[in-house]
């Protein structure tokens, strides 16, 4: 094996979730661009993901960094630097954060389309009644439609205290029922006499499901390439669909109201996408995901070339 396979064996990634405090949310922006800068001058950082909120599943900001190694991990959860940081960012913030180290080689699910990451801290002496009950809980929500993927992780001395899970589903419709079902409800009630604490927490994005899932070793496509390439293929389905079917034939021939005319273009605009946005991104997966050893060059090179393309389209449209 080599020094850059046995690298990805061992990287991790910190999957934290916060809530902030309303109207704040671009001095929070601000703020975590410092956090992300900060954080990539640390020894082992491999990369950083930041997913918005996306209401009504999703309320919290969600962080993923990566890194090399479980070492290099804690190095920065501990760093002086990151404790600066966090001190100035409390008055943006509302609760407290769920911070979860991920080893990447462990077999299952990240974060990824729909899922949620539930943290349980259990109390002293109760580990082996936990696992036993953590295995029923299992049993029962593999059986809950949509369901798509597993993943637990025990505490990390020194590092995480909780045990930590990740379930996955195929729709938020679907994560949701099983979060508010009896079946579940009835076993986190037979949890609590060992558990001090448990919560959950969603993590939704929202073109992510168009995008090929992230392969192991590897992070997913960064939030903002994603929009960039979904506006690059919208934008000339819309224009299009307007000027050759929406005004003429519906609007003009059929005699459709705007708005259900509208409604139709809608449609077919995201039908299209489902097909277009996964068929261009397999052209652009050396953007959407670079190399390690890429660097910034290739993400300016790929947001360069996108935008050349938006001034293109324009250009074009115009002359129409």
């Amino acid at each position: 094996m080599n020094d850059r396979s046995a690298a990805l064996d061992s990287a991790v990634t910190l999957v934290t979730q916060t809530r902030v405090r309303e109207g704040m949310a671009e001095q929070f922006g601000q703020w975590q661009s410092t956090i992300s800068a900060t954080a990539a001058e640390f020894p082992g950082f491999i990369t950083q993901s930041v997913l918005p909120p996306n209401p009504p599943l999703q309320v919290d900001w969600v962080i993923q960094q990566r890194f090399d190694s479980v070492e290099a991990a804690s190095a920065w959860l501990r760093s002086e630097r990151r404790t600066r940081l966090l001190d100035a960012g409390q008055p943006m913030l509302a609760g407290h954060d769920d911070v979860h180290l991920v080893r990447d080689s462990t077999a299952g699910v990240r974060p990824a389309p729909v899922s949620a990451v539930i943290s349980s801290r259990v109390r002293p002496g109760q580990e082996a009644a936990f696992r036993a009950w953590e295995q029923r809980i299992a049993l029962a929500q593999a059986k809950s439609p949509g369901f798509q993927g597993y993943r637990f992780e025990p505490p990390i001395p020194g590092v995480q205290e909780d045990w930590l899970a990740i379930l996955r589903f195929d729709t938020e419709r679907n994560l949701q029922a099983w979060l508010d079902a009896p079946e579940r409800k009835k076993l986190l009630e037979e949890a609590a006499p060992f558990l001090e604490e448990f919560h959950a927490r969603v993590v939704r994005t929202g073109f992510e499901q168009w995008f090929p899932s992230a392969a192991a070793g590897t992070s997913a496509p960064a939030v903002w390439k994603m929009n960039m390439l979904v506006l690059l293929l919208l934008y000339p389905i819309v224009f299009l669909f307007g000027a050759w079917v929406q005004t003429p034939l519906l609007m003009g021939k059929a005699g459709l109201p705007f708005w259900l005319a509208l409604f139709i273009g809608n449609v077919v605009s995201v039908l299209l996408l489902n097909w277009l946005v996964p068929w261009t991104g397999r052209g652009f997966g050396w953007w959407l995901v670079p190399a390690r050893n890429a660097g910034g060059r290739t993400s300016l090179a790929g947001a360069g070339m996108i935008v050349l393309l938006y001034a293109g389209w324009l250009f074009l449209f115009s002359k129409l």
